[in-house]
């Protein structure tokens, strides 16, 4: 989907790709004992794993351009896979896509943000 797109989006005036992944996905917060990152299936925090992988990808790949690559937390959102017992609303969780999505120019590339902003890798 994203090689798909970035014809479109080099012709953008504010080009951006911003990723959806999640706490889980940091090696960093996996592997510290004093963080509590719930019951997670090895199968999901694996794919959002390789997920910040391709989006460190992308990010250095592109760095020459205007396109910034990024990730977003959102949080634990009530959805279908979690059977709607997360603690946040999608409104919430949209928030950090949102501010990755209409970054200045100058902005960051190549990270995972959520609402307070840089997550560890």
């Amino acid at each position: 989907m994203t090689n798909a797109m970035l014809p479109l989006l080099r012709r953008s005036a504010y080009p951006r790709i911003v990723n959806q992944s999640s706490h889980v996905a940091s090696l960093t917060l996996q592997t510290d004992p004093g963080t509590d990152l719930g019951g997670i299936s090895g199968g999901y925090a694996t794919t959002k794993t390789f997920l910040n992988a391709v989006t460190v990808r992308y990010a250095a790949e592109l760095r020459s351009t205007p396109i910034l690559v990024n990730n977003a937390c959102p949080g634990y959102v009530a959805t279908d896979l979690n059977a709607f017992s997360g603690t946040r609303t999608a409104e919430e969780g949209a928030r950090v896509v949102i501010r990755l999505a209409t970054l200045c120019d100058d902005g960051p590339t190549g990270g995972l943000f959520d609402d307070e902003g840089p997550v560890p890798w």
